[in-house]
């Protein structure tokens, strides 16, 4: 059974359409990237999944449990960081983190300990003086410092240096490996292809791929650079081809996966003196999407 599981979730403001169908599964171990611009309707779905908001029509399940009916026991095996966190500006970052951890029905174990140091966080400041990137750390901190089995994280970097980047990827793997499961909604598409197992990406409401970034992989173009002994003909005459650009007898293009055999057949008459290549990213999949299909804007 998937930890998590949504099936034609649907959502509507009135008239207006956050959310158009939308399948998804987040198995256990697993680390599911969820990704798309702003108003695409990510926090719409993290709300509903959370028992925030009710789904129009659809079904939300975590832990086999109704994402609405369900919500409260859900919670207790849940751990969430937003993008953007408020803290009580009177409370410590100690006593915050505590108070997280008091609700969730632990005290103070080493495991905060750890993740307080981890993160380099003062935990005596009172909140009202800590900068955006320290109140995302107390919230980093009171998530991993809970024994939860899932972990909802929505743009959950942000404000934090790169270094500090680093220790929450570690601690996203520490967790996968810990057997728990994570959904990490990101703008970051390094993070996002670092750390994740499969990803699902939105647009206006509607997935429009899922897969592991093998499986995606073959929809994007690899990025060549061809040296020659002898200049080439005109490339954009082959199929899969694209953007070619030439300096003498180097060029560089785009090429379609599936026509990469039949590509370099053809360059190979011509003397190959060198050749660089680069696999596509989770970036460019991206950017296909965005660039060739502009987005009407959209409530987020």
């Amino acid at each position: 059974m998937a930890v998590v599981e949504t099936r034609n979730l649907t959502k509507k403001f009135g008239m207006f359409s956050a959310l158009s169908g939308v399948d998804l599964s987040v198995d256990k171990g697993e680390v599911y990237g969820f990704i798309g611009p702003n108003g695409a309707g990510k926090s719409t779905t993290i709300r509903i999944l959370l028992g925030l908001l009710k789904a129009s029509s659809g079904d939300a399940a975590i832990f086999g449990m109704d994402a609405w009916r369900d919500a409260v026991e859900i919670h207790k095996r849940l751990a969430y960081v937003p993008g953007d966190v408020n803290l009580w500006p009177n409370l410590t970052g100690g006593e915050v983190i505590d108070l997280f951890l008091k609700l969730r029905g632990s005290e103070k174990n080493s495991k905060r300990d750890e993740m307080i140091e981890r993160f380099q966080l003062d935990p005596t400041k009172k909140c009202r003086t800590y900068s955006k990137g320290n109140r995302q750390k107390v919230a980093l901190v009171s998530a991993f410092s809970a024994q939860a089995d899932l972990y909802i994280l929505d743009e959950p970097t942000s404000g934090l240096d790169p270094l500090m980047e680093k220790v929450f990827q570690e601690c996203v793997m520490d967790v996968k490996e810990a057997g728990g499961s994570v959904i990490l909604s990101s703008h970051i598409l390094s993070e996002v292809e670092k750390l994740c197992d499969r990803v699902g990406i939105i647009r206006e409401g509607t997935m429009i791929e899922t897969g592991t970034l093998k499986e995606l992989r073959h929809l994007t173009r690899t990025s060549l650079l061809v040296e020659t002994a002898e200049k080439m003909g005109d490339l954009e005459m082959l199929k899969g081809v694209h953007g070619s650009e030439w300096n003498g007898n180097i060029v560089q293009f785009q090429a379609d996966s599936e026509e990469i055999g039949s590509i370099m057949e053809y360059v190979s008459r011509f003397g190959v003196i060198r050749i660089e290549s680069a696999p596509p990213t989770l970036g460019d999949l991206f950017m296909r999407h965005y660039e060739t299909q502009p987005s009407q804007p959209r409530g987020k």
